[in-house]
């Protein structure tokens, strides 16, 4: 490859973090006008290697080339530029703020006094030139998901980004989203720019990239191949080391008592603004229930009502023979119930607390974990060696802060909490999100096991892949209602997508 034909090329990049070598001595670099996918598990330095490129992260040897000129990057300012722009999973957005806006918070120029009708203008003219639909009036809180993202994509374009990096950039769309971002994708390239695609999801790795790099325990097992006529099987097993199961291996629910029923769930969002309105639904012993809808339309709400978190202003909701409300003793309840949140850092452990410590979370005022006053220290580590080896957590040894673990192994970690009491009821929230195929396995395989051993578990997830392969029924939640139950054998997965765009299907 000549030096024309490369965006950007990184040779012999080293990186390291206390006690991790995060990249080896990484080789990487992309062509102008490619998709270039980078693969690898949880913590194979995928982010670090970007963060570098993007400049957040100075490495500890290394050179970075951009059209074959050597360069130092000290900050992202650095990197855009030359040209190489990052848009993260988690929109960088202020939701007051229009489009237009946005598009120009943080820029040097102009200095003093800001032209907005004229920016406007400008952003009008480039999402036109990439085939995207964007009013740059519109505040961003009244967009949707895709469209905030666009917004996202045209902020780096117009700091002149050449190198678009982009973390996992389906991971909140519907369908028809995605195809959109696909075709606005293949319109970037086509016009000179080059993309790094990061994402846990094959399907779409094989559809839309042209050649794929992928890492593993910070070093490069596949460097620039074709994606033309790769497999899935062929990526993950480069990803993870070996053979990885996509299909879920399930038998036929069979359905027992109901084990949870909400009736007429209503309850206000952060902003006091309506976010659940008068949902009702029954879960049944040995089932899955899974939630579909685009992030936003209630699903965390209706979580935290489940789970305590928040107070619903009306209707009901009973688990078995108890009311979920505020008067509930939620310390007896959450013996039978298990929760896996949505932030598994931030609520689902305790980062600055061992392995040990975290998995003794519900269980450190019981017998055999209690002694009296105190915790009988030799319990502790006996449970938590079982439960590492029970459920394949990876750990230097159980005493390690879970802050040290991959996010595939910290998720084990609270699974083996949650599910080692056999919970009657399961709320798993996004129970795989940014997890690698290797980890997404793992966790599908516990889910599974739960509700064959008679747990009720309500999935919520906004991977319809994911919902469709474990769930036995889907509810579809569009604007803090479901407008749409169906079983998720034979459904159709253009339908669903449609209805959680809020577009009522029939049949």
């Amino acid at each position: 490859m000549s030096e024309s034909q490369k965006a950007f090329e990184m040779r012999g990049i080293v990186k390291r973090f206390p006690g991790v070598l995060a990249n080896d001595h990484v080789d990487f670099s992309c062509r102008v006008g490619e998709v270039h996918a980078l693969l690898g598990e949880n913590g194979a330095g995928k982010s670090t290697l970007m963060n570098v490129l993007g400049g957040l992260y100075m490495p500890e040897a290394g050179e970075i080339f951009v059209g074959g000129q050597k360069v130092s990057f000290h900050s992202p300012q650095d990197a855009i530029a030359h040209g190489i722009g990052m848009v993260h999973q988690h929109f960088m957005l202020v939701p007051s703020h229009s489009v237009a806006e946005n598009i120009v918070l943080g820029l040097n120029h102009p200095r003093f006094f800001l032209n907005l009708s004229q920016v406007e203008e400008q952003v009008v003219a480039l999402a036109e030139q990439y085939n995207m639909n964007v009013n740059p009036r519109a505040r961003i809180w009244e967009l949707s998901v895709g469209e905030q993202q666009r917004v996202e994509v045209l902020k780096m374009l117009f700091r002149g980004a050449k190198v678009l990096i982009m973390d996992e950039p389906t991971a909140v769309l519907t369908p028809q989203e995605v195809d959109s971002l696909f075709h606005t994708l293949r319109d970037m390239t086509r016009q000179g720019h080059t993309i790094v695609f990061i994402s846990h999801k094959l399907d779409e790795v094989v559809a839309i990239a042209d050649r794929v790099t992928v890492l593993r325990r910070g070093k490069v097992t596949a460097a620039g191949e074709s994606a033309k006529g790769a497999t899935k099987a062929q990526l993950a097993k480069l990803m993870v080391g070996r053979e990885v199961l996509f299909r879920v291996v399930k038998k036929k629910a069979q359905p027992g008592d109901v084990v949870l029923s909400a009736n007429g769930l209503t309850t206000n969002n952060d902003r006091s603004l309506p976010a659940l309105r008068n949902v009702s639904f029954q879960l049944h012993a040995g089932e899955i229930l899974g939630v579909a809808g685009v992030a936003g339309n209630g699903q965390r709400e209706l979580a935290e009502i489940l789970t305590g978190l928040r107070r619903m202003t009306s209707g009901t909701a009973k688990f078995g023979n108890d009311l979920l409300d505020p008067s509930t003793k939620w310390q007896e309840i959450g013996q039978r119930l298990a929760h896996i949140p949505e932030d598994r850092a931030a609520f689902g452990s305790v980062p600055s607390l061992s392995v040990a410590e975290n998995l003794i979370l519900k269980s450190f005022n019981r017998v055999p974990i209690a002694a009296g006053w105190s915790i009988n220290s030799t319990e502790v580590h006996q449970n938590a060696v079982r439960l590492v080896d029970e459920y394949q957590v990876v750990t230097p040894t159980v005493e390690t802060p879970v802050r040290m673990l991959s996010g595939g192994n910290l998720q084990k970690t609270i699974l083996a909490r949650e599910t080692s009491g056999h919970p009657g009821l399961m709320i798993a929230v996004h129970p795989t999100r940014g997890l690698d195929v290797g980890a997404t396995e793992s966790v599908h395989k516990i889910l599974i096991d739960q509700r064959d051993a008679g747990a009720a578990i309500l999935l919520i997830s906004e991977d319809l892949d994911e919902l469709l392969s474990l769930s036995d029924r889907l509810a579809v939640m569009y604007e803090g209602q479901i407008i749409g139950e169906m079983p998720t054998e034979g459904a159709d997965i253009q339908k669903i997508g449609l209805m959680m765009a809020g577009t009522k299907v029939e049949g």
